[in-house]
């Protein structure tokens, strides 16, 4: 690793500011804090463990640096590990109970929003996280009527963009696929392993269940990755590529901004 791939930013980044800064841009009218929910798990042979995480982090980053000149905004430090039992038997991956980490954001939430700020907004980039990331705005948001508790997934707000642009078939934008390579090739294209991409297309059994990052389906299956790959991917990196990520990460940071945007306008007196 040439550089840390995590860093902070000096305007939108909490742990960057002092409490004091904190505490006057919590007390802006519509504020918004940002908490990116990622995991800690196997990507496959080419793609670190931490990609989830990293993706979320530089999403949700890029998207409040892009108006903070207009919004009182700060992205919190990035919660990982993630809910991940499913990818254990592969290795290289670090999970927590799913109520531990519910536990976790409403602390996260609770001790965030005595800071002052009227909104919070969690960024999942853990498809893993999905039902976790819907629990908790529930629970934060019955706790805490007099503030709003959204929450949602990255990658769900391209998916039409994804249909666009991508030149594997359907399947091949899943676990440490085109999508997420493509991605990391441009954010982070020296944690990527161009040598070494073993990968097999998201096949799954019933027609009702998920097809694809971007493709879900209305029936919940669960299954140990290894039953899905050997190598722990699923989908195709070997059609990644650089500008496909750039056109990604561009637009779920304008669609994320445009959402961040409204939430604020929304929670203005």
């Amino acid at each position: 690793m040439t550089r840390s791939p995590s860093t902070l930013d000096a305007e939108v980044s909490f742990g960057a500011q002092s409490a004091r800064t904190i505490a006057a841009v919590g007390g802006t009218d519509g504020s918004v804090l940002v908490v990116p929910v990622g995991s800690i798990e196997q990507h496959g042979a080419h793609l670190p463990v931490a990609t989830d995480t990293l993706l979320a982090e530089r999403v949700a980053t890029a998207s409040a640096k892009r108006i903070v000149a207009d919004v009182p905004i700060l992205v919190a430090p990035s919660v990982r590990p993630g809910y991940s039992p499913h990818h254990l038997p592969v290795g290289g991956t670090l999970s927590a109970g799913f109520e531990t980490l519910l536990d976790l954001l409403r602390d996260m939430a609770e001790t965030g929003l005595d800071n002052g700020f009227d909104a919070l907004v969690f960024v999942n980039g853990h498809g893993g996280n999905t039902s976790l990331i819907d629990a908790a705005v529930s629970e934060i948001g019955r706790e805490h009527p007099d503030r709003e508790i959204l929450g949602l997934t990255y990658f769900e707000l391209v998916a039409d963009l994804a249909a666009t642009v991508r030149e594997s078939d359907l399947g091949g934008m899943a676990h440490g696929g085109e999508f997420e390579t493509s991605m990391m090739l441009h954010l982070f294209p020296e944690l990527v392993d161009t040598d070494e991409m073993p990968a097999e297309y998201w096949d799954e059994h019933y027609e009702q269940g998920g097809a694809d990052l971007v493709v879900g389906g209305p029936l919940s299956v669960y299954r140990s990755f290894d039953e899905y790959s050997e190598s722990g991917a699923i989908g195709d990196p070997s059609v990644a590529d650089e500008n496909t990520g750039r056109q990604l990460f561009d637009g779920a940071v304008t669609a994320l901004s445009d959402l961040l945007t409204d939430v604020h306008e929304k929670n203005s007196e």
